[in-house]
């Protein structure tokens, strides 16, 4: 089976769409599928390039707020994507843009069969322009509306989580839609994770972005009775990244942390290593298709404790309300944490379950479920 990826960028790093179409691709060859990408270039000279390559797009006026939120646009080449759709069995649309709707557009005028994934919110787009957009329910529903005109063109998409099957369901899109978990790799034998020593380290991963929320974390230790003896990481990097400095030095001279957060990029290694040593994780996403940073830190057996709200897919990863706060409640959030950094010993139980109920979400078994829904857009 020849399958082609289409994503305007696979290789950036920091960006979870991009993320989870190399671990996808990749799980796919070591299946047995002859996988093929049509992308935008490498920004690394040296590291590996497209099957079928795309110059970059500068988008006016928006180009710096795209690089500062790790995204890349390719131009949408009619020759190149041509040859592409033409060697292919079936096409797999990664995103709703004008790359994706022309491939599709093209696949269906010659008679090949396109799937699709639903990874972004039009939320998370309207967050990171100017945040109250991400509130206005008009604009976000003709946007939701444009999307579905590229995704009318695949006869099947995966749907990461349940919520973003309602929510497609509830906008009335035409393609047969499945609840695939983009997946991660799972310990065949979880333990549970055990940091003993002060300051607790607990860790924030993702884009320093709006649609995150990094700063509800911060001004949380305002409200934490144990903030004196927490060092903040936050992994990754984005265009908040001042201002959440700025807020950092702030409560250190206020006197309410005793330890400097830190700002850290990490790959994939460092991101698991940092994992293996938190003692709590935080999600505060305001908007989320399904958070695989947060199950990642789970698989490591790291308690998390993430925002909850309508569009937010990452809170079916907790257990029990312990590990829930309303979005952007910073009050909350800092109640949770002092609870269980005051019942290390319910931590620690929690830890081994949290691990454990990673295994639901094993990449394997998505392989198989995407494997299955190709062969089924190829039978029509």
């Amino acid at each position: 089976m020849k399958v082609l990826f289409v994503c305007n960028n696979v290789y950036t790093p920091g960006n979870g769409l991009s993320t989870s179409a190399r671990v996808t691709t990749k799980r796919l060859k070591e299946a047995g599928l002859d996988v093929r990408i049509l992308s935008s270039g490498n920004p690394d000279p040296e590291g590996h390039q497209p099957d079928y390559r795309l110059e970059k797009f500068h988008f006016p006026i928006f180009q710096p707020l795209i690089d500062r939120n790790s995204f890349i646009f390719a131009r949408d080449d009619w020759k190149i994507i041509r040859e592409a759709v033409d060697w292919a069995d079936v096409i797999h649309l990664e995103e709703p843009f004008f790359l994706e709707s022309k491939a599709g557009k093209y696949a269906k005028k010659i008679g090949k069969p396109c799937v699709g994934t639903f990874h972004l919110l039009s939320e998370n787009i309207y967050y990171n322009i100017i945040p109250a957009m991400g509130r206005w329910k008009w604009i976000n529903a003709i946007t939701t509306r444009c999307f579905r005109r590229v995704y009318n063109r695949c006869s099947d998409v995966q749907c990461p989580t349940q919520m973003v099957r309602e929510h497609l369901s509830k906008f009335n899109f035409k393609a047969r839609l499945h609840v695939i978990s983009n997946g991660t790799m799972i310990r065949k034998d979880p333990e549970a994770n055990k940091p003993q020593t002060k300051p607790y380290l607990i860790v924030m991963s993702g884009r320093y972005s709006n649609e995150k929320d990094p700063l509800t974390l911060l001004k949380a230790m305002e409200y934490s009775r144990h903030s004196g003896e927490i060092q903040l990481e936050f992994a990754g990097r984005g265009s908040l990244e001042k201002k959440m400095r700025r807020e950092g030095e702030r409560l250190l001279k206020k006197g309410v942390l005793k330890y400097r957060p830190r700002m850290v990029f990490h790959n994939a290694a460092g991101l698991r290593a940092l994992n293996s040593k938190a003692f709590l994780y935080i999600h505060c996403a305001l908007v989320e298709v399904e958070g695989l940073g947060c199950l990642e830190a789970i698989r490591e057996g790291v308690v998390p404790i993430i925002s909850q709200g309508s569009l937010i897919a990452t809170s079916q990863f907790a257990i029990d309300e312990r590990s829930l706060f309303p979005r952007h409640d910073a009050k909350t959030l800092a109640e949770r944490i002092d609870w269980w950094i005051e019942h290390p010993e319910e931590r620690e139980r929690m830890s081994l379950e949290y691990a454990k109920s990673a295994c639901n979400y094993d990449v394997a078994k998505s392989i198989d479920k995407l494997i299955e829904m190709y062969k089924t857009a190829i039978a029509l």
